[in-house]
């Protein structure tokens, strides 16, 4: 995988960055193709080994690195966004039931994707 440069401004938060990264790696075309297209899918991290995403209103200039990785969130965490209602998108009954029993296999090298946002 190589790295997404992203050019963020310095009042950005996180959750700016993981919108515009998102947002640039399907304009690109790029491969493998991500699970979303989504931005709040997405957790921003230190490290490709750290579990725990940075907040999304945390102040880029204030976190004292330029480089980060971006991770699928986890299944539990998706399906709790599902079943509250805010990820289902306007599917009726049927289908949120039939999507739901579907297992949630993220690729595992996306995991990897790097992204050095240039302050």
């Amino acid at each position: 995988m190589w790295p997404l440069h992203v050019m963020a401004r310095t009042e950005w938060r996180v959750a700016d960055l993981v919108a515009a990264a998102v947002e640039l790696y399907v304009r690109e075309g790029r491969r493998p193709l991500l699970p979303s297209a989504d931005p709040t899918a997405f957790g921003l991290h230190f490290s490709q080994f750290s579990l725990q995403s940075l907040g999304p209103e945390e102040k880029l200039t204030e976190l004292g690195s330029r480089s980060f990785f971006l991770c699928p969130k986890n299944a539990a965490a998706a399906a709790a966004t599902v079943s509250s209602g805010e990820g289902a998108g306007g599917l009726s009954g049927d289908e949120e039931a039939n999507s739901a029993k579907k297992p949630n296999v993220l690729a595992p090298w996306l995991g990897l994707i790097r992204f050095c946002p240039l302050l």
